[in-house]
């Protein structure tokens, strides 16, 4: 592990956890809450992203707090958090804003069960009003879906390695977190039927049977790729202009990147995402009649309400009648 320095009050405390450093209001006056701090960040927050977000938010409050006047943990008050989430309104979408006060409230609850601070001065401020019944996330049909399958090249690891992904992306549901840390083992088979392994945020393991497209997808990629019966990482990145897998495994980055140039090869017009194939195959599934709790299921969705934010079915209801006005 990297070394995090605690920088701040009348501390420098080298901690070892993840590379980080704590800002300063919150790095404080003594070795203990130095600590605690940064163990909130080691140990109760797991995933790296949700933790470089989290930092952010905490650096914001804690600059706030040090611009106006406020040295010690102690003096913060709820309104001077209510104070710092309008000037963050100002900046940032009301999302990015919920998270970020998410972020210092469970930063403040934390120091409290630890006996640092007696009081959370951010459980009574509220977040903004945020609600949303449609997603975001640009979702293709079967035809666009097909289109673009159709046009990456099938005589090359590349373009084999590409379909597969996609493929799988679409069929299994899957997040571009969990796809890219899949190693060659976690597709295997159970009987006669192929299964698909997936590790999910916080660590949950998540398994889905295959479908047949899928199944021929996979075949074909990691039979011509010569990577059947290794624990190598199943979608690697390539090497320049060779093509020729690296044996590391593709970032989230390298995925979107592909997408990118394979919807601009295929003539896509959609601006697609990484989460635009989990939406496609989920919006599909419901299309064919797929009940929602067997796809919160399939999705690994804590919430049916989370699931629905991928149901584009009402979209094509939309469009047919906005079609009625014959002008």
């Amino acid at each position: 592990m990297n070394e995090l320095v605690v920088a701040g009050g009348a501390t420098s405390l080298p901690v070892s956890v993840m590379g980080l450093s704590v800002p300063g209001l919150f790095a404080g006056q003594t070795e203990r809450q130095a600590i605690r701090v940064a163990e909130f960040f080691a140990a109760q927050i797991r995933n790296p992203n949700t933790r470089r977000a989290y930092l952010r938010a905490v650096t914001d409050f804690s600059t706030f707090c040090e611009n106006h006047g406020l040295a010690m943990l102690g003096q913060v008050q709820p309104l001077h958090v209510a104070a710092w989430v309008e000037i963050q309104l100002m900046v940032y979408s009301k999302p990015t804003v919920k998270q970020q006060l998410a972020a210092v409230r469970m930063l403040f609850d934390w120091l409290v069960v630890g006996q640092v601070v007696p009081s959370n001065p951010a459980s009574s401020v509220r977040g903004p009003k945020y609600s949303v019944k449609r997603g975001k996330t640009p979702v293709l049909d079967a035809e666009s879906t097909r289109q673009l399958l159709d046009s990456i090249e099938r005589d090359t690891e590349i373009g084999r390695r590409d379909r597969a992904l996609i493929g799988t992306m679409t069929y299994s549901f899957a997040r571009i977190g969990a796809v890219v840390q899949m190693k060659v083992d976690d597709y295997f088979y159970q009987g006669h039927r192929a299964w698909v392994r997936l590790h999910e945020k916080g660590g949950k393991e998540h398994q889905m049977p295959v479908h047949h497209a899928l199944q021929d997808l996979l075949e074909d990629y990691l039979t011509q790729a010569g990577l059947k019966g290794t624990n190598a990482p199943l979608f690697q990145s390539v090497a320049g202009r060779s093509g020729k897998l690296t044996g590391t495994a593709m970032s989230q980055s390298d995925a979107w990147n592909m997408l990118q140039r394979r919807a601009l090869a295929a003539g896509l017009r959609t601006k697609i995402t990484n989460h635009t194939f989990r939406a496609t195959g989920i919006t599909e599934y419901l299309l064919a009649g797929g009940k929602v709790e067997i796809a919160q299921r399939m999705a690994n969705h804590e919430s049916s309400r989370t699931t629905g934010l991928y149901d584009r079915r009402p979209d094509l209801i939309a469009l047919d009648e906005i079609e009625r006005i014959r002008i």
